[in-house]
């Protein structure tokens, strides 16, 4: 453990997890935010396929101010706004997101969009030509959220979000710590409610989040304490998962998984940049947002082994932890030789559960890996100026011949 100075930063979140915590704490919420029309936004699947809409509605009574339940696939601008339209219409003074990574990233941005004057396309990312992408200051309040995920996933508790926009050639980001979530609901029943298949794709991203971030070296024991349980958490219960899809305990050990790994990149006052161990963050995001047919886990197994395996070089301390993390650490191992274990790990693992481990199979056409890579440009997460457009778009399309 590190033994130098740190600073570590925490957020007023208030975290309900179990068996009807919804009936049992969702107007503690509203009261201590001091809120009196809660709206809810969410997708039709949730409003229209579970009870979790009317199990809030009940729980609030008057102070439910209403549903939007068309936000769609990848957080779409288009629903984002008219939810946005339906939220303000409601006189909405706190947003309740219920549902999967795109509901909670879209409601981020509901409260952007309600709180701040300038034009959506003003305050996103910009990608000024020649120049490094920078975010806006978004300086103004903004109305408090309360997250209820139906599936375990890392938009839990972060304060950037990225809508799909088919009339620009990337997404529209935003980043704002206001709209971090105000509290959040792992509750037994909406996480339960999500097809075994829908939470095995989003469960894969939280797996390979946790994975990655076990290959940080130089960290705090604050930040090194979340990676080992995060870590612990997510591959018992993923690798479990499939196998018992009735058993709640596994959902949730994954969706504290996702909450514990945000919670490092607090404490560790930086985001995890990434690293051979991470797989292609930006290869993955143009995958699914390219194809609505491709889940967000999908488009991470499919290359997360086959990235590790094209790294140039691999550290030796990384290459340690994340082995002896896996059990595949043996005396001795030379740094490449680690890699190559976790690289086939990974596979073994992926399949397993159903996954695919190769781009081949997500059934897109080859001839548009070119397209594919072109489109991982403009992504504030990945590649902040630190590349050139053409060295980028060089080795995205690399990768994705490897992995095909």
């Amino acid at each position: 453990m590190s033994t130098s100075p740190f600073r570590a930063a925490g957020h007023a979140w208030r975290l309900y997890v179990g068996p009807g915590v919804l009936e049992q704490s969702l107007n503690e919420a509203l009261d201590r935010a001091g809120a009196r029309r809660a709206f809810v936004i969410c997708s039709p699947s949730v409003n229209r396929r579970t009870d979790t809409v009317q199990r809030i509605a009940a729980a609030l009574g008057e102070r439910y101010a209403g549903v939007f339940d068309a936000i769609e696939k990848d957080s779409t601008y288009a629903s984002v706004q008219a939810a946005t339209d339906a939220a303000r219409a409601a006189n909405a003074d706190l947003l309740i997101a219920a549902g999967g990574g795109s509901v909670l990233v879209a409601v981020r941005v509901v409260a952007v969009y309600l709180g701040e004057d300038g034009s959506p396309f003003e305050l996103m990312t910009q990608y000024p030509e020649g120049r490094p992408a920078y975010s806006p200051r978004l300086n103004a309040p903004k109305l408090p959220i309360v997250n209820v995920p139906t599936t375990p996933n890392s938009a839990v508790n972060r304060a950037g979000s990225g809508l799909k926009n088919p009339d620009l050639d990337h997404r529209m980001e935003y980043f704002d710590p206001k709209t971090r979530p105000h509290s959040i609901f792992l509750d037994e029943a909406v996480l339960m409610s999500s097809p075994p298949e829908v939470v095995r794709s989003t469960a894969a991203t939280v797996f390979a989040g946790t994975l990655s971030s076990l290959s940080q070296t130089g960290v705090n024991p604050l930040v090194e304490g979340d990676h080992r349980q995060a870590f612990r958490l997510a591959h018992n219960a993923y690798l479990r998962l499939m196998d018992e899809p009735e058993n709640p305990a596994l959902r949730i050990d994954l969706a504290l998984a996702a909450f514990l790994q945000n919670r490092a990149e607090d404490d560790g006052r930086r985001r995890f940049a990434g690293g051979p161990f991470s797989g292609n963050y930006a290869v993955s995001t143009a995958l699914h947002v390219r194809y609505p047919s491709v889940g967000q886990g999908e488009s991470t197994s499919v290359v997360h082994a086959t990235a590790l395996r094209l790294a140039e070089s691999v550290d030796a301390e990384a290459a340690r932890q994340v082995a002896d993390g896996l059990g595949l650490w043996r005396d001795g191992m030379r740094p490449a030789e680690a890699a190559e274990a976790v690289a086939d790990r990974l596979e073994a693992i992926y399949a397993g559960t159903g996954m695919p481990t190769r781009v081949s199979q997500l059934g897109i056409p080859e001839d548009d890996l070119p397209n594919i890579a072109s489109e991982t440009v403009k992504n504030f997460n990945a590649n902040r100026g630190a590349r050139s457009p053409e060295q980028q778009v060089a080795d995205a399309l690399r990768l994705l011949r490897a992995a095909w």
